[in-house]
């Protein structure tokens, strides 16, 4: 039995219970004994995902709409994601991290089976609208858990194995879905792409399964006081932690644009879907090496540096996606597009542990919510802008959309430095770090 000290003194666990300990940010040790929560936290991000990216490459050919409709439902989830997830990171915070991580799976794999009984247009976009509330809640719970269980020294690695599930898994269930569609079309299509919901929701309700059973006998005990203003505004409202999560609602801008129309890109182009979705796969298993590295390499260098790549990576990549949008396809801007691309993962593992290392054990939750905020509010901005670019301007829009993202990406990064370097001429303690 464990009593639970940190930030507001300690209360006793009751009986029979073994407690989650306070760690990390308050300069605890991580207990060894609950990193057995890791790969179980890891595995639920990518079920999670799964589901997701599921939705997003299939709305398009299930809807059977335009593309203004799909871009509505396909951002209802990051809108509501986004108005949600520091209420969940908040709930995690006070109820505890499991409660929440087993609710936010529960909600999103009944949400897959619910969406998989109709294609009428307004039902799913308030179905996929409250899977973003359980997509929150779930990497709101486990960035959390990350940061407990792992000291300043590992956490970029730990934080490169998340981005790995994170990102891997949007990856699989894009790729799935496409050769779903491939594989159905010709049948009774689209209403047998009804099956790739379901897949996600069996996949999603073992991870589920998985979560409550390394969970087991681990109570967590209430904390009213992280409620308090002055907490609250120390976990959302500081300039540095601002500044590490505000670059990815830019990147997710893009990110969330190129996913959901590049099937019915390809599709126009006469590119076979199975072979887009069997590139995608074999493509983005190269995230399960490059994301741990990056997050060791963070570990060792600093997370600005590696950060630094990461950025360059993703202002590479706009670069060579607005030439091809604008002059057409070119073997030269793909090849700076995958190099780029590859640059640009060292970007997640990187912020995810500095945004870490400034949050503080009683409100971490609230605080790694800002992510996954971050990540909604660009994937919705970014679809809406995107289409309604795309629809005035044709391609030359998605150049245009290429150098919006790229002009905040900019900017963020300059203002980011900039704070550095006077933090260096005048340093000041952060409590929050180890």
């Amino acid at each position: 039995m464990t009593a639970r000290t940190g930030d507001a003194g300690s209360a006793p666990a009751g009986p029979m219970r073994t407690e989650v300990p306070p760690v990390g940010g308050d300069g605890l040790a991580p207990m060894p004994g609950h990193r057995r929560l890791l790969p179980t936290v890891f595995l639920a991000t990518f079920f999670i995902r799964f589901g997701f990216g599921i939705t997003t490459s299939v709305f398009f050919f299930y809807l059977g709409s335009n593309v203004e409709t799909v871009g509505l439902a396909a951002a209802a989830a990051p809108a509501i994601e986004f108005s949600t997830v520091l209420l969940s990171g908040m709930a995690s915070d006070r109820y505890g991290r499991f409660v929440v991580l087993q609710g936010g799976l529960l909600l999103g794999a009944g949400l897959l089976v619910l969406m998989s009984m109709t294609r009428e247009a307004l039902f799913q976009t308030l179905m996929n609208g409250f899977f973003g509330l359980s997509s929150g809640a779930i990497l709101a719970a486990s960035l959390a858990i990350i940061g407990d269980t792992s000291g300043r020294g590992e956490r970029g690695l730990e934080m490169g194995r998340f981005d790995a599930a994170n990102l891997f898994g949007w990856i699989a269930g894009f790729a799935f879905g496409y050769i779903t569609v491939s594989a159905v079309q010709g049948q009774k299509f689209p209403d047998h792409l009804r099956v790739a919901f379901l897949v996600g929701a069996v996949m999603v309700m073992v991870a589920l399964a998985l979560v409550f059973y390394e969970t087991r006998g681990l109570w967590e005990v209430g904390r009213p006081e992280v409620f308090s203003r002055e907490r609250l505004r120390e976990a959302i409202l500081d300039p540095d932690i601002l500044l590490v999560v505000l670059p990815w609602a830019t990147i997710y801008m893009l990110l969330g644009a190129l996913f959901t129309f590049l099937g019915s890109a390809a599709d126009s182009l006469k590119v076979p879907l199975w072979e887009l979705g069997g590139v995608i796969a074999v493509g983005g298993s190269i995230l399960l090496l490059t994301q741990p590295f990056y997050g060791k390499l963070a570990d060792r260098w600093g997370r600005t540096p590696v950060m630094a790549i990461g950025v360059l990576g993703f202002l590479g990549v706009l670069a060579a996606g607005g030439w091809i949008a604008v002059r057409g396809f070119d073997l030269v801007a793909l090849g700076g597009i995958v190099v780029s691309a590859v640059a640009a993962l060292a970007f997640g593992p990187s912020s995810l542990a500095a945004l870490t290392d400034l949050s503080r054990r009683i409100t971490r939750g609230t605080t790694m919510a800002l992510y996954s905020m971050m990540i909604a509010i660009g994937m919705a901005l970014g679809l809406l802008l995107s289409s309604g670019l795309y629809v005035l301007l044709g391609n030359r829009g998605v150049a245009v959309f290429f150098g919006i993202v790229a002009a905040f990406l900019i900017t963020l990064t300059v203002l980011r430095l900039a704070r550095e370097h006077r933090s260096r001429a005048g340093p000041k303690a952060v409590a929050a770090t180890e």
